[in-house]
């Protein structure tokens, strides 16, 4: 009986024990910030929220091809399980990832397909897709970050923020040291220049100008011009043929939206829209026109992780003596060969600099 007795005590005090280093267990990792899943940081995204992402990330959803471009440069596309259908178009530009599957357009996803992913993170713009995309998902346990990386005065932040979240903070460091001392060899060669030219930016859409607050507006001003449109209080304001003559500029920068043009080896397309600049009724009595000074410059350097290329060939263009020895493509090809691990080719700007 008493023998019976003592291995039952024996088996409870097992028991209690067992009991009692689980919850030891429990209470570690609770104050740690761990569980069983891994570990929990906090980030701040683009919209200034905090959002807590759980570690190890395995697999994205990336909507935009600006963050596309930064987690390839972070040398982590193989993480990437879903992209917006404008990859599969651009065949050339993004041959490790043109068939990873489609999700709908990058403003637009398709969330059944997002979900059917099962993705830990969806990675969008600041404002676009709506709201809705964070209610949609988050019963599926699928967190969203919104990070824009079109802005330069934010990159390197935003290319630091994504690193922590991939695991990739050598190649964050890396990819930010690399953005730093670019801009401060433009900034340096333009820091004895007085008269900044007043330069007309137009955005993608005719008579579009750029104001602050836009990723065009930054690349004016760190290339040392003047923009026109600096006192307008939204980033993208229409204006009228009219106006832009009364503020006669020196310089017009005109951005296009065509795509592919890593593929394109004409430049006849951007010449095309140059000389409909220049003959817009009247506009040959604006300075920038009379002395050919008009110039047009592709999406793919136009704001995004290569502004720093496109501010490269503003600079050069508002100051050709300054920045003489100074070759844009390249810092170009130096990009897409160190970070992207593509050739350089395809045609980004017209007239192209000397």
């Amino acid at each position: 009986m008493n023998k019976v007795f003592f291995v039952m005590r024996k088996s409870i005090i097992v028991q209690y024990a067992v009991i009692l280093l689980l919850c030891l267990t429990v209470s570690t990792e609770t104050f740690s910030g761990l569980d069983s899943r891994g570990e929990l940081i906090n980030i701040e995204d683009a919209l200034g929220r905090t959002v807590e992402v759980r570690l190890p990330v395995k697999k994205l959803v990336v909507l935009t091809s600006d963050a596309l471009e930064v987690i390839r440069a972070l040398k982590a596309k193989d993480l990437v399980v879903g992209v917006n259908t404008g990859i599969a178009r651009d065949p050339l530009f993004w041959p490790g990832l043109k068939n990873r599957p489609t999700v709908g357009r990058w403003s637009e996803p398709n969330y059944e397909l997002i979900v059917e992913l099962a993705p830990d993170i969806v990675i969008g713009y600041a404002r676009h897709p709506g709201q809705d995309m964070e209610k949609k998902l988050a019963p599926f346990g699928i967190t969203v970050i919104r990070l824009d990386f079109y802005k330069i005065s934010t990159l390197e932040k935003e290319v630091e923020i994504l690193g922590r979240i991939l695991k990739r903070e050598k190649e964050a460091r890396q990819l930010t040291a690399w953005y730093r001392k670019n801009l401060r060899f433009m900034e340096e060669s333009l820091k004895d220049i007085n008269d900044c030219p007043d330069v007309y930016v137009e955005s993608y859409s005719n008579y579009h100008t750029t104001g602050p607050g836009s990723g065009g507006h930054e690349m004016c001003i760190l290339a040392g011009g003047h923009n026109i449109a600096s006192n307008f209080s939204i980033p993208y304001p229409e204006i009228t043929p009219e106006w832009v003559l009364a503020k006669n500029p020196h310089v017009i920068v005109k951005a296009t939206s065509f795509s592919n043009c890593y593929a394109m080896t004409d430049a006849g397309p951007l010449k095309n829209i140059r000389n409909e600049i220049m003959g817009r009724p009247a506009w040959d009595n604006i300075r920038a026109v009379q002395e050919g000074k008009v110039y047009v410059m592709a999406s793919d350097i136009w704001t995004g992780p290569r502004a720093i290329i496109g501010t490269g060939y503003m600079a050069k263009w508002f100051y050709p003596d300054a920045f003489k020895e100074f070759d844009p493509k390249k810092l170009h090809r130096e990009y897409l060969e160190k970070y992207q691990g593509i050739e350089y080719r395809g045609v980004y700007v017209y007239p192209c600099s000397k």
